[in-house]
Formats: structure tokens, sequence, C-alpha cells
């Protein structure tokens, strides 16, 4: 992998990470038209530059994490981020072997994108601005859905905003607990990949660099990302976002039943 290839990398990430239209996907697709050899360490890089993009979140929103007087919100991260730790770490390998069929990562995305055209009508009328009104067993609810997105294609952060509706959270809401949620999640995920492959790391100074310059760029990318998607949200609701997943979606299914070879 190239600098230029890791930083084109970095910016879908940062693009796509925090809305809901699956980073996975959209990662295939870029790495595979640029041809990218996907070896162990792109595989590793693309988990790895989620740092930057939580670190974006932590920023953005740093009065939340840093205030230590109202331990409830930590307590509502850990319940949430509970059920897709566990279930993440005993079908590891069985998500492994999904990412590697692209076929799968296409229909995750049509089917998600159908699921959004009809969101905003299924969820009318929200009770709950804020996270503080929220109480801890729907934020283990939110964290079930969450387990969603082990799928790949499904988008971690459609999973968490629609299961933040459905325990009736406003849009806005609901897509803030997502960033919030987003944060140990992506954190857990790294932190046991750079355990699991740190060779890949400490063996060439070159992997370090690009590491470095993709989560420079996921976070920049991302911080701008984040504040567009709440406007966006705000004012158009999902239809837009299910639209766009329907067409990435085809085109992942076209290309794949054409011949053409995506690399997950």
């Amino acid at each position: 992998m190239s600098i230029i290839e890791a930083i084109i990398i970095a910016i879908v990430e940062g693009l796509t990470e925090f809305i809901p239209v699956s980073s996975t996907g959209h990662m295939i697709i870029a790495s595979s038209l640029m041809g990218i050899n996907k070896d162990e360490f792109t595989k590793l890089f693309e988990v790895c530059i989620q740092l930057g993009a939580i670190l974006a979140v932590v920023v953005l929103y740093w009065k939340k994490f840093f205030n230590f007087s109202k331990p409830s919100f930590y307590f509502k991260l850990l319940l949430g981020v509970l059920p897709a730790l566990i279930l993440g770490y005993l079908l590891g390998d069985q998500i492994d072997a999904l990412l590697e069929k692209p076929e799968v990562v296409g229909a995750t995305l049509f089917l998600g994108g159908i699921v959004l055209l009809f969101v905003d009508k299924w969820f009318k009328n929200p009770t709950i601005d804020t996270d503080e009104k929220m109480d801890y067993f729907k934020a283990i609810r939110i964290g079930l859905f969450q387990c969603l997105a082990l799928i790949p294609g499904v988008s971690r952060s459609a999973a968490t905003i629609i299961g933040g509706m459905q325990q009736k959270l406003t849009r806005h809401a609901a897509a803030e607990f997502s960033f919030f949620l987003a944060v140990p999640t992506m954190a857990a995920a790294t932190g046991y990949k750079l355990l699991k492959h740190h060779e890949l790391l400490t063996s060439s100074a070159e992997n370090i660099k690009l590491l470095l310059i993709g989560n420079v760029v996921a976070f920049v990318v991302a911080m701008l990302a984040i504040k567009f998607f709440i406007g966006a949200l705000q004012k158009y609701g999902f239809k837009m976002w299910g639209y766009y997943r329907i067409i990435v979606g085809i085109i992942i299914l076209a290309a794949f039943f054409m011949g053409y070879k995506l690399e997950a």
C-alpha cells in the first residue's frame, strides 16, 4: 500500500464511519478500484484507522466524555458496548469469513437501504431528546441492535441509530448516542487487532508511518463528516441514505455477478 492509497482509504473511512452507509462496503470499492493487494497489513490498516475516526468524536464531544460528575454516561456506554464485544469475540472467525464475501456486503447494503427508506415513518413520536433521559435498559437494547453490525455491510451507525429511534430517541439524540457508542466499540476492536497482529507493526517502520498518516487523515475527515451528517439528518431524515445504499449495493452485486474481483 502506497501513501496515496493509504490517504484515500482513510478519507473513505472518515467519510463513511459515522453515517449509515457502511464504511466496509466503501473501502471494498475503493481498494478494489485502486487494485490494492488485501494482505494482512491492509486488513489491519482498515481497522486501525478507526482510532482516528473515534478520536474525532471525543474531540467534538469532549465536554461529554470528560464530565466525570455524571458517571451514568459511562455506565450506559459500557452496557451498550458489551453485547457486541461478547458476540464479536465468540464469532470472530465467522465474521472474518463473511468479510471475505463481497456479495454479502452488497446484499446487506441493498437491504439496509430499503429499511432506511421507511425508518422515518416507523418512528414518528420520539419522547427522549438526550441520552441523559435514557435509562440503562434502553442502552442495553441499543447495544443489541449494534450486534447486527457484526454482519459486514449492515453499518454500525445505521444499526445503532435505528436502535435508538426504536427506543423512542429523537433522530438527533439517537445519532449522537451512536457516535458515543462508537468510541468504546471501535477502540476495543482496534486494540484487539493490534494485539493480535502486533508483529506487522514492529517489523516495519513503513507500516507504522502508514498507520499514523491514515489515522490523522481519518480524524480530520471524520470531524467534518459528523458535523455534516447531524445537519443533513435533521433536515432530510434517512431516505437519502437509503437510496444511496441501494445504489452502492447494486454496484457491488453487479460487479460480483459480472465476475469483477472485489477483495473484501
